[in-house]
């Protein structure tokens, strides 16, 4: 048995229903029973499930997944009622507790909340219990998609600290041509880094049940990796391919992480992934080379310019002033306030405004571009 793992298991909606749109309880149990196999061997479990809308349009009357907004919504608050029946019966027959758990694109830009969506997790784990987590379909505003759940289960990983995420879908992996109009192409069995290569070998999905393809699990996969996570892409109809990939025997794709780099912490993933930049900061050169070479802090007097309206505790966008991303960090003033004291020493700030922290961002709350320089 391998050491004690945090796995993180994204299942699409291909993988869960019938060609009619409906649950298939036979490839749902299949899979709820290879979860149950790998938690008997200590393993900790957290399910990122599509499947609402595609589970729940039919009982609404539609033949076709519908395509606006509120008619997605209304299935899906009836898919994930029949998602999460589904799931509960079969993990209780296993003697494991499923748990529901929806969030919203808002909840992991909220620092707070996406502690409290961390907490709560933290303690179902440690009782043995399943999180089965999706976004709150019926609710979302903006769209019904988080991005898609591979983003999310990216995103989840990295909120749990997981130490694997395993991503289920039609495919099999990534190839290094589309493989449904090149018979040549070969598949990826390992990547080591992606590359502009591997982004362009990036096809669609043959289904037109879920909405990711393979670029959206490759921007997810960017995400983990960020976070030293590795992360396996397979076929979720192969046989006991959630112990194979655990175990490193599965067929597909492995995406391995840096050994010689430190992934994020849970703070800095937050700020580089989840927080949503309020603003920008434009320093010179000598402020770029003391925060990302010298590991210090970021202090006013290296501040240029300042764009937007955020506040003391927002995250912002670090730019030099090539134009050039040089990373994000929580600033430590209100964007009135750097315009105020921006250029001048730290001496010189007292006799102009009230401050608690004289750096306009600690080093420990800034994150360098490598890092976030993936999808949002």
């Amino acid at each position: 048995m391998l050491d004690k793992k945090r796995i993180v298991v994204k299942i699409g909606s291909s993988s869960l229903t019938s060609r009619n749109g409906e649950i298939s309880l036979r490839k749902l149990v299949r899979l709820v029973d290879e979860i149950a196999l790998i938690k008997e061997e200590c393993h900790e479990v957290v399910l990122v499930s599509s499947g609402a809308v595609a589970a729940g349009y039919r009982k609404l009357g539609f033949i076709n997944r519908p395509t606006e907004l509120a008619e997605k919504q209304a299935a899906a608050s009836i898919g994930q009622c029949l998602l999460m029946e589904a799931y509960s019966e079969r993990f209780n027959s296993h003697g494991y507790v499923a748990s529901q758990i929806l969030i919203t694109r808002s909840d992991f830009s909220d620092q707070k909340r996406y502690m409290n969506a961390r907490n709560t997790i933290q303690v179902l784990l440690e009782r043995g219990v399943v999180p089965i987590v999706n976004e709150n379909d019926t609710i979302t505003t903006k769209q019904l998609k988080f991005g898609d759940n591979d983003t999310l289960s990216a995103k989840v990983a990295g909120l749990v600290d997981a130490d694997e995420l395993i991503i289920l879908s039609d495919i099999d992996g990534l190839y290094d041509d589309n493989p449904n109009t090149n018979p040549n192409a070969k598949r990826l069995d390992v990547v080591n880094e992606i590359t502009p290569e591997i982004e362009a070998a990036a096809g669609d999905s043959g289904s037109d049940v879920g909405t990711g393809g393979m670029s959206s699990k490759i921007d997810a996969v960017k995400i983990s990796l960020a976070a030293g996570i590795e992360t396996f892409i397979g076929d979720a109809n192969k046989s006991n391919i959630l112990f194979d990939a655990v175990n490193h025997v599965a067929k597909g794709t492995y995406f391995k992480t840096n050994e010689e780099e430190d992934g994020l912490d849970v703070r800095q993933h937050w700020i580089a992934f989840n927080s949503g930049a309020k603003g920008e900061v434009i320093i010179d050169d000598g402020a770029r080379l003391a925060i990302t070479e010298e590991q210090s802090h970021l202090l006013p007097q290296g501040v240029r310019e300042v764009n937007g309206a955020f506040d003391c505790g927002d995250v912002v966008v670090i730019r030099h002033l090539n134009g050039e991303e040089v990373g994000r960090g929580v600033i430590n003033y209100s964007a009135v306030q750097l315009r105020q004291i921006r250029r001048l020493k730290l001496k010189e700030i007292p006799a102009n405004i009230k401050v608690t922290k004289s750096e306009a961002i600690n080093q420990q709350d800034f994150v360098c571009h490598t890092s976030v320089t993936v999808p949002q």
